[in-house]
């Protein structure tokens, strides 16, 4: 459950929640050119992936355009490969209302290289979704992943979710173990990778943020993973950038120290010289701190 520090943002004026919430306030305002590269390094990924004989597919898990996963299955006789893959699922950011799994494949090179599989998932952008049904598409793309898992050749039990920062929302809210309990105890999460992450969603309400998400009080506490119970919650990395907001820093930081609350074999983790966008560039990166603990979570027995 979330801490009493977590409620400090009520004594902040609206104008200093605006500048907390808009991550882009730490970088000038401009997050154009790391959209840009989150575009390009996909788009690089995808050609590496094919190169290293990886094999690309689309699923629908709905019917929706929006319900699609992107999924890189490496090729298990390839050098580097592990004859059961994990798979690290990836749930891109954007505050719920911006990106796409198009947009968001850089990671796949550093799974496809280890070995590992890869996927991205779509979702439906608010305003054209709320953010309960959001979080119910993405419900819905694990469980037919985790169904396929026999079909497309990776390993049920080593099923790794990430996201940041609206992702890491939804991926807490995947590898929470209560959700797993009532509707589909198949999918197990074995661990969760969470950068620069929004736990607690009150805070956003009467932001420009939820314009077009249009939360009230009740329904952005529902949807808050920080106020659920959170025991048995899997083993989990809690990131950040250096160059964050401090409202940014203090969800993870408190997150966090939920979790270890209640049990969770939790790390943290202040990448240094890293924004809330180009952080999670670092996600599948053999050589960067992110990357290691990413690649340690989908290794690890």
């Amino acid at each position: 459950m979330a801490t009493i520090e977590s409620s400090l943002w009520r004594d902040m004026p609206l104008s200093e929640r605006e500048r907390e919430y808009s991550p882009s306030s730490c970088i000038g305002g401009n997050c154009q050119p790391f959209v840009t590269a989150y575009k390009t390094r996909s788009r690089d990924a995808r050609e590496h992936c094919t190169a290293l004989a990886a094999s690309w597919q689309r699923l629908s898990y709905g019917a929706k355009p929006s319900h699609t996963i992107d999924l890189c299955v490496p090729n298990v006789c390839g050098p580097g490969s592990r004859s059961t893959p994990g798979l690290l699922v990836f749930l891109h950011g954007g505050y719920w209302q911006e990106l796409s799994a198009q947009d968001s494949l850089f990671a796949a090179s550093g799974c496809i290289e280890q070995g590992h599989a890869f996927a991205a998932i779509d979702y439906t952008l608010a305003p054209l979704a709320t953010v309960a049904q959001i979080v119910d598409e993405c419900r819905q793309a694990l469980r037919c992943l985790v169904g396929q898992a026999g079909c497309f050749g990776f390993d049920p039990a080593r099923v790794v979710v990430a996201g940041s920062p609206a992702g890491a929302h939804l991926a807490a809210l995947l590898a929470w173990p209560r959700w797993r309990d009532l509707i589909d105890p198949a999918c197990n999460v074995r661990a969760a990778e969470l950068v620069s992450g929004v736990y607690e969603l009150e805070p956003l309400v009467g932001t420009g943020i939820n314009a077009a998400l249009g939360m009230d009080a009740a329904a952005a506490r529902a949807a808050s993973p920080a106020l659920l119970d959170l025991a048995r919650f899997p083993q989990s990395v809690v990131a950040w950038g250096a160059v964050e907001t401090q409202e940014f820093k203090r969800q993870s930081q408190s997150f966090a120290r939920d979790l270890t609350t209640v049990g969770t074999l939790v790390e943290t983790l202040e990448v240094p010289q890293r924004n809330h966008f180009d952080v999670i560039l670092d996600l599948a990166d053999a050589s960067a701190s992110l990357g290691a603990h990413t690649l340690a979570l989908l290794n690890s027995d």
